[in-house]
């Protein structure tokens, strides 16, 4: 088994550049940028070349060149200091334990709902993605939702990702809300709130000009954008008492949002 190649500081900060830039670029228009921007002229074409093939041996980026991993954030735009690898967050080992707490979180939120009564309850997450929601529920025509829901572990601050098809059913679709769901170690939602959508329309990025578009936004969101329990454009599917609500995320305990 081969030992993954060293890289000389000239590389690594090549290759960390690669990384910053490819969260918003391809890379035709990064290579552009390196070669061009007086900013990036203490590296030459070759030094930048070799840290994205560098990238590639080790993993950190796709074979389309879209990143698989996140860096510190210190370590990410102080490159002028780097002096070691960066950083990984990301592995295949979280990857997979983030979609077994995403994939629990959907259940607990579906039995929650099943235990309230509420009559119509569809996980369609299960049949397609392209709903852009994960579960349709409703008690009548006029009281319904459509929930996209992002799960977590961590109680102390909530991060969740959005993709742009999510972002964009969530424009046109009225009954689309976001339950963010504390997944407890029993597998039971031990916290629910819903993330307010005018906070996530003004949170997403901004696409800068015809030659680009963001496809996935991670967003850290505020106390002031949550509010607790299951808050709907159509009041409250379930009785308040139902869903749980500890004050997690140190989101404010202020009273369920009616319509």
């Amino acid at each position: 088994m081969s030992m993954p190649s060293l890289a000389t500081e000239s590389t690594r900060r090549a290759a960390l550049r690669w990384l910053r830039e490819l969260r918003v670029a391809g890379v035709p228009r990064v290579r552009v940028l390196f070669a061009n921007h007086p900013c990036y002229a203490d590296l030459t074409p070759a030094q930048y070349a070799e840290g994205f093939s560098w990238l590639r041996r080790m993993g950190m980026v796709t074979a389309a060149g879209r990143p698989v991993v996140e860096v510190n954030d210190g370590e990410l735009w102080d490159d002028v200091a780097v002096g070691a690898v960066p950083r990984v967050l990301w592995s295949q080992a979280a990857e997979d334990a983030k979609r077994v707490v995403g994939a629990a979180g959907e259940q607990a939120l579906l039995r929650l709902l099943r235990q309230g009564g509420v009559p119509h309850v569809r996980h369609v997450a299960a049949e397609s993605d392209a709903y852009g929601y994960d579960i349709e529920a409703a008690r009548s025509v006029s009281e319904r939702a459509h929930i996209e829901v992002k799960a977590t572990t961590d109680p102390t601050r909530l991060v969740v990702h959005l993709t742009r098809h999510e972002y964009e059913v969530m424009a046109a679709d009225a009954d689309w809300c976001l339950a963010a769901v504390l997944v407890g170690s029993d597998g039971s939602a031990a916290s629910v709130a819903t993330v307010d959508r005018g906070w996530l329309h003004s949170a997403v990025p901004t696409d800068q000009g015809r030659g680009g578009r963001w496809e996935s936004a991670r967003l850290t969101v505020p106390a002031s954008a949550l509010t607790p329990g299951l808050a709907t454009e159509a009041g409250a599917l379930l009785p308040e008492g139902l869903l749980p609500s500890a004050p997690v995320w140190a989101f404010q305990s202020s009273p369920l949002a009616s319509a």
